[in-house]
């Protein structure tokens, strides 16, 4: 499905008179230092093969757009440059890391963007750079930064969800309250290797974005990259401290189970402790031999009963004070 297709001259939007779907008239119209940006969602095989012919996309990128099952990354592919983008969104109720994916077919006049999933509306960054004619003026390359930047931001919406999530699991394993923690620290470590696909491979076409050594890319662009890039890097640190603390939070709800079953242990055998003493004591007089000497007095049976009771109640006041009860 093809969402826009707009002819930029001099970082101006040209008003056309044909139909979006005319994709041969739109490139027709081209001067010299004019491009077109296509947006795609979803195309199947026919629809993009369509494109391919009029803009003689290589079969090779054009399969991995259709299949949009493809690591981030970028290549060349004769007078085109082909990137790959990890779109991510975050749905914070089932603590899950949703990814899409961007395919970007980059010439010398002209971008055609392909989205894959929900997540990273290019619409939003389109109408953002075209408030921009300086940067827009870059051509192609401008719109390859746009998309970059607006990708890179929402990875940095979601690491900050993460790092809500993160700080919910250690304040609860290091709590007063009785908490399973396990499973959810399990299912976040997932997610921050979800991110973690998404975000480390991009970090080498960035890199060479940003030092000007791609050939369709323009030099003066390398300054925005720039910005890109680091927000990029502290996005991976920050998903590297985050599978870290998420590491020592596991260890620690294990300790933590660890001492609350030592704990339940010390109860129970000072509850048991308890019950045996007077049940030693009401044993032995429970024996019916005719030559104990406490069977005959008036006071054997009080006598025992407060034998138990001051026992217990000793055990008690000792377990109370070590803090096993």
């Amino acid at each position: 499905m093809i969402i826009d297709n707009a002819l930029y001259r001099k970082g101006v939007r040209v008003p056309l008179d044909c139909d979006v779907a005319d994709l041969a008239t739109v490139r027709g119209r081209c001067g010299p230092g004019d491009f077109v940006w296509i947006g795609l969602f979803e195309p199947d095989g026919a629809e993009l093969a369509e494109v391919a012919e009029v803009f003689d996309l290589h079969p090779l990128a054009v399969e991995d757009a259709v299949h949009a099952h493809q690591r981030p990354k970028l290549e060349r592919y004769e007078e085109s440059l082909f990137l790959v983008l990890k779109t991510l969104w975050y749905v914070d109720e089932d603590d899950a890391v949703e990814t899409g994916e961007i395919n970007m077919f980059v010439g010398e006049d002209f971008v055609v963007s392909v989205r894959h999933g929900e997540g990273s509306d290019l619409h939003q960054a389109r109408l953002a750079l075209e408030q921009r004619e300086k940067v827009l003026a870059h051509g192609p390359s401008a719109v390859v930064y746009a998309v970059c930047d607006q990708v890179v931001d929402i990875y940095d919406a979601v690491a900050d969800a993460l790092v809500e999530d993160v700080d919910e699991v250690e304040y609860s394993v290091f709590s007063d309250e009785r908490t399973n923690d396990s499973a959810r620290i399990y299912v976040l470590k997932r997610e921050l290797a979800e991110v973690r696909r998404a975000v480390m491979p991009l970090r080498e076409p960035i890199g060479r974005f940003t030092a000007g050594s791609v050939d369709g890319i323009h030099p003066d662009a390398a300054p925005y990259f720039r910005d890109v890039g680091d927000h990029l890097a502290r996005i991976a640190e920050t998903v590297d401290n985050l599978d870290s603390l998420l590491s020592a939070a596991f260890e620690a709800n294990l300790a933590q189970i660890s001492i609350r079953q030592n704990d339940d242990m010390r109860k129970i055998s000072a509850g048991v402790a308890l019950f045996v003493a007077p049940t030693l004591v009401g044993s032995i007089y429970g024996m019916n031999f005719d030559h104990m000497p406490e069977l005959g007095w008036v006071v054997g049976y009080p006598l025992a009963l407060l034998l138990m009771v001051s026992i217990a109640s000793a055990l008690l006041v000792l377990f109370k004070k070590s803090g096993w009860l």
